[in-house]
């Protein structure tokens, strides 16, 4: 039972390839540069929000801000780069065996 989660998340990409193909690679990579750049585009409107509404706030408060924008847009970056992966991989593989 603990692992159902895991099981119901994972369904979807594996029905996917498996029915789609290097196709439903390529559609899974482009999902994946999605959620990256709506991470990224989120990260970088929360801290504008920040700044607008809090104005100028102390060194240490600020470092924090700029520390959780950091972690965010490398966890958005590390999306797009596995979804750029899958696509060139899609790609590939229904040129090389399409």
């Amino acid at each position: 039972m603990p692992l159902l989660p895991i099981f119901l998340l994972g369904m979807f990409p594996m029905l996917l390839i498996g029915l789609l193909g290097f196709f439903g690679l390529i559609i899974f990579g482009v999902l994946l540069v999605s959620v990256g750049l709506t991470l990224g585009l989120e990260a970088h409107s929360e801290f504008n929000e920040e700044i607008i509404v809090h104005g100028y706030v102390r060194g240490s408060e600020r470092a924090t801000q700029v520390s959780h924008l950091h972690a965010a847009t490398r966890s958005a970056v590390g999306l797009e780069v596995v979804g750029l992966a899958l696509i060139v991989a899609g790609v590939a593989g229904w040129l090389w065996f399409g």
